[in-house]
């Protein structure tokens, strides 16, 4: 059994695929790099697989370069939901 490593690995994978063009890992990675997050290759993958940490500055990164909330990458309700 494998360990879980993060909370969105799910999600970033639905976000990507919801989007209209869907947006590759390779495109994520240029996103998140011109955002000042530089990753591998295998970054992505490992996230979504969830065997990668995230750390807070890559969620947040992550959420705006897939134009969602953090709230949403970590299965929460935002306040507004209440």
């Amino acid at each position: 059994m494998k360990k879980t490593r993060n909370l969105i690995g799910d999600r970033v994978k639905q976000a990507r695929n919801n989007c209209k063009p869907k947006i590759t890992q390779i495109d994520l990675l240029a996103r998140l790099e011109i955002r000042g997050i530089v990753l591998n290759e295998t970054a992505i993958s490992k996230i979504e697989a969830k065997t990668r940490p995230v750390t807070d500055i890559e969620l947040v990164a992550i959420a705006e370069s897939l134009e969602v909330t953090v709230n949403w990458l970590l299965g929460l309700k935002d306040a507004s939901q209440t």
